[in-house]
């Protein structure tokens, strides 16, 4: 799956737009590398997201086979790091 679109099926971002622009401003890094909407995400990647005041880490457990997931079920997609 698409990095864009698994931030955006995992409720990460609200919109895939959202994604889209992080990913083209180099905020979205999968394993320490600057990424490209069109990039491939497996489980196991750690993707970092690098906010104006803060960074998070994500672990990826599993990928979604669905467009969207229930924010109550983020937990068995991603796993924060801290």
């Amino acid at each position: 799956m698409r990095i864009d679109k698994f931030l955006n099926a995992v409720n990460i971002t609200k919109r895939r737009s959202v994604s889209q622009d992080m990913i083209a401003n180099g905020v979205v890094l999968i394993g320490g590398i600057v990424a490209k909407a069109s990039k491939n995400i497996e489980a196991g990647s750690i993707i970092t997201i690098n906010y104006l005041e803060s960074s998070k880490k994500y672990k990826v457990l599993k990928i979604p086979t669905t467009k969207s997931t229930p924010k109550s079920l983020q937990s068995e997609y991603i796993e924060e790091i801290v």
